[in-house]
């Protein structure tokens, strides 16, 4: 495997310096990072998992962040990146309600972070129905959900991970799929803070952006400085054409986002760019509990 290129990897340090170095001092941040990981996939030719895993591994570890949202997670895969992280542990079951399929895998820094309790939920009218689908979607959409403790100062949040219907007909099952997951967040997250990451399949002129737009912050568009192309989905090309990965937050204040580029030569770690941002707990309310 040819060396990382480390162009865009010394943009984001210059870009998350401050927050970097804050991490042993100010332990009210968070580094989170959505990665839709692309399913092993025997047809992808050279873009096969086997060729790109240790890249995929190298951006994560460069990334070093505390939470990581997956889409198209298999199990395998999975395996692979605690295997060579092992700091990281993983949770999810795919989504027809085991382990063979693709998962949305939520991994988490065991020394950073507590896991208090996760689960799950599709995205259709039987939201309880394991691989249950709605709306038009031609496979199972899901929702996994993690409740978090920070280990340095006992605050606790959700993440909310997810994959939205892919077609261009879809428009309505994602439109649909947007509202059940903004109608999913206080029941299980009450007044807690929030992180949704995801691959929506939905870009910001959509009405599914708007709506959870319309209720969380879209922590690219917040970040007070941004590295990288504001689109995510490559194919392989490393040309984006459409922004589609997103990390929506409530409770924390973005500091810094990245859209990361990393690839050796004309390898990618995946067909979509992952993204990061630096978040920041915002004060505890009166009366808060997070």
């Amino acid at each position: 495997m040819p060396v990382l290129v480390l162009r865009f990897a010394a943009l984001l340090l210059l870009c998350l310096a401050g927050p970097v170095l804050a991490r042993a001092s100010d332990a009210t941040r968070l580094r989170v990072m959505t990665f839709n990981v692309r399913y092993p996939n025997p047809d992808d030719g050279v873009n096969v998992w086997a060729n790109r895993r240790a890249l995929f591994v190298q951006t994560v570890a460069a990334a070093n962040p505390d939470i990581i949202g997956t889409q198209e997670l298999f199990a395998t895969q999975g395996a692979d990146v605690v295997h060579a992280l092992p700091r990281y542990s993983w949770f999810g079951r795919d989504r027809r309600g085991g382990h063979a399929d693709e998962h949305m895998g939520i991994f988490y820094r065991r020394d950073r972070l507590r896991l208090i309790r996760h689960g799950d939920y599709w995205l259709s009218d039987t939201p309880a129905v394991i691989g249950s689908m709605a709306w038009g979607a031609t496979l199972p959409r899901m929702v996994t959900w993690g409740i978090f403790e920070a280990r340095a100062t006992h605050r606790r949040f959700v993440v909310f991970d997810t994959h939205f219907a892919h077609r261009d007909e879809d428009d309505g099952a994602r439109e649909r799929s947007a509202a059940m997951l903004m109608a999913e967040l206080a029941p299980i997250a009450g007044a807690l803070p929030i992180v949704v990451t995801g691959d929506m399949n939905a870009t910001p002129d959509s009405a599914a952006y708007r709506l959870l737009a319309g209720r969380l912050t879209d922590a690219w568009v917040a970040s007070p400085v941004r590295v990288g192309p504001d689109r995510t989905f490559h194919d392989f090309t490393g040309t984006p054409d459409r922004r589609i990965d997103y990390i929506f937050v409530r409770g924390f204040t973005p500091l810094a986002a990245a859209v990361r580029t990393d690839h050796a030569a004309t390898v990618y770690p995946s067909d979509h760019f992952p993204v990061v941002a630096e978040l920041r707990f915002d004060a505890i309310r009166p009366g808060g509990r997070g």
